[in-house]
């Protein structure tokens, strides 16, 4: 099996594929973030010119991550049995497929059931990446290869508005979702030419759905797993914020253009590239639990400024941002861990496993673009605050969860 790097160990897969696991994971893992972001620059010309209100443009976003969600209960599982090559390209085909309905919609209802289409093809990239890493690597070597994942995968978030933004420019929004269909050709041609599968028949899993039903019930009784993947679904959420409302803190907090979406993403992106050379740089030095802990502990502290900031200055780019930005850090160094953490639970079903951590991650995400935001995204104190109540609930899980039932205390 081909090394990711020095003193890498491979664990029981035999990966050969000509390009690197993490990168090819990476990719995989953007096409989530990508399909998000590229259209928030488009906003107002696509509800000018489809006649829609706001809470239908909201919709755009919700009900895409509300099928994010759905489907990765599916995809899980299906590469549990099927392989993980084969059920990402099936899932990456759609995709590009939903993406050309989306370019061609003429009414805002076609456009929202183009990108529920694109929901429930994106999700399996990000499933499936996570459950690739743990057929190959573990330890130390495996939260290196998620953190470099991480890497490339904080790219999309900051180039994807800045190129959307372009596209609508220079060819209008239809541009944009013409692109995304692009990329996920891309990304199967980049899958089928490039990796191989992780997960030998040996190790596949009954797709049965009684067999099914049973490891779900598993994972949903598991005390451990379930708060580690609700520890990681309420820090995305407290990011996700931001996220979803993008448009309204650049057009209206901030008074800024359609171009300037960069000067938002670039550096929250930055703060998620410094956390990530963090998770990777500590992997093995220093324990897990820690590593989470301290990343916590940056959060509160992020939380914190961004509350005053929000309290006492008026909105400027430099204070609105620099704390999210900081956020964004902890929450890049505490995630690979959590992640990894959790996929440990369930070493012979880490497909069903990680789509459940990504069920629960992209659930808490649709509940926060379809309830929260519209509600606290105008007001930059409640913005603020509720990020500081969503970071405090996953501080409160976490130290419930990280008393090891396996030795009856904490890891020092």
């Amino acid at each position: 099996m081909r090394s990711e790097g020095a003193g890498v160990a491979p664990s029981t897969s035999d990966y050969r594929g000509r390009l690197p696991l993490s990168l090819v994971v990476g990719l995989l893992a953007m096409l989530a973030p990508f399909t998000v972001d590229t259209y928030l620059p488009s906003f107002p010309d696509i509800a000018a010119e489809l006649v829609a209100t706001p809470l239908q443009m909201q919709q755009t976003m919700s009900l895409y991550l509300l099928a994010f969600a759905v489907s990765t209960l599916f995809h899980g599982p299906l590469s549990d049995s099927l392989g993980r090559r084969r059920v990402a390209l099936a899932a990456l085909l759609i995709y590009a497929v939903s993406s050309v309905g989306c370019a061609l919609a003429l009414n805002i209802e076609q456009l929202i059931l183009a990108r529920i289409g694109q929901g429930l093809a994106a999700s399996a990239g990000l499933v499936i990446g996570r459950a690739m890493i743990r057929d190959c690597y573990e330890g130390p070597a495996a939260q290196r290869v998620m953190a470099r994942m991480m890497l490339i995968f904080a790219i999309a978030p900051a180039a994807a508005p800045v190129v959307g933004g372009l596209l609508h420019e220079a060819f209008g929004w239809r541009a944009v979702f013409w692109f995304l269909g692009a990329v996920g050709l891309g990304l199967a041609a980049m899958l089928l030419l490039g990796s191989s599968e992780t997960h030998p028949r040996g190790r596949r899993q009954s797709i049965h759905p009684v067999a099914v039903g049973r490891a779900y019930l598993t994972a949903l009784r598991s005390a451990r797993f379930m708060g580690l993947a609700l520890t990681f679904a309420l820090i995305f959420g407290g990011f996700f914020l931001y996220v979803a409302g993008a448009p309204h803190i650049i057009y209206h907090h901030l008074g800024l253009g359609v171009n300037d979406f960069w000067l938002l993403f670039v550096p929250l992106v930055g703060g998620v590239v410094a956390g990530s050379f963090t998770a990777g740089r500590l992997a093995g030095r220093v324990a897990p639990r820690r590593i989470v802990s301290g990343a916590f502990a940056l959060m509160a502290v992020a939380g914190l400024l961004n509350l005053l900031q929000a309290l006492l200055m008026e909105p400027a780019p430099l204070n609105v941002i620099a704390p999210a930005a900081l956020y964004l850090m902890g929450m890049a160094t505490a995630m690979p861990n959590l992640s990894l953490m959790g996929l440990e639970c369930f070493p012979h079903n880490r497909g069903m496993a990680s789509a459940m951590q990504s069920f629960t991650q992209m659930g808490m995400a649709a509940l926060v673009v379809g309830l929260i935001s519209p509600w606290v995204v105008p007001h930059l104190p409640w913005l603020a605050l509720t990020m500081v109540g969503l970071n405090g609930a996953a501080l409160l899980l976490w130290w419930v969860v990280r008393l090891d039932p396996a030795r009856g205390g904490r890891e020092n």
